[in-house]
């Protein structure tokens, strides 16, 4: 399967009060984590981020879609900004579903799988505040990434 980042609103753009932002639809396949990964990578050096706020935004940014793609119903987003009010902070990554699939596949022993669950570990360590709300649509996810 070839899992493709594409839609005709994605792109970075300028919001209202100036933040920069980029919003990018999700296939909602595993294969799509690593393009999703690869085109915030090109935004992110676009915005000119450090790089070691770059490579933890990465790191973030694939836990934050696995986590969507895995284990919630489509349609996911991911979305991405640069609040200018806010000093501490130099980026805002936020990752919306339509809430978490009524059944999640384990493995027959029961067990969970030794790659998976440490996810909210990674976006713990790597944000300076993280959370998620609820909404009409289904839920967000979000961290924000320290300035360096």
């Amino acid at each position: 399967m070839n899992a493709t980042v594409t839609g005709d609103d994605t792109g970075s753009w300028a919001t209202p009060d100036g933040d920069m932002a980029f919003r990018c639809p999700l296939p909602h396949l595993p294969e799509a984590v690593a393009p999703v990964r690869r085109r915030a990578h090109t935004v992110l050096t676009s915005w000119n981020l450090p790089a070691a706020t770059i490579e933890d935004a990465v790191l973030v940014i694939s836990e934050l879609v696995t986590n969507a793609v895995t284990h919630a119903l489509p349609p996911a987003v991911l979305h991405l900004s640069r609040p200018r009010g806010d000093a501490r902070c130099a980026l805002r990554i936020e990752v919306s579903d339509a809430g978490p699939a009524s059944c999640v596949r384990w493995p027959a022993d029961g067990g969970q799988p030794a790659e998976h669950g440490r996810g909210s570990g990674i976006v713990t360590a790597l944000s300076l505040r993280y959370g998620a709300r609820a909404h009409r649509d289904g839920i967000t996810r979000w961290a924000d990434l320290p300035a360096a």
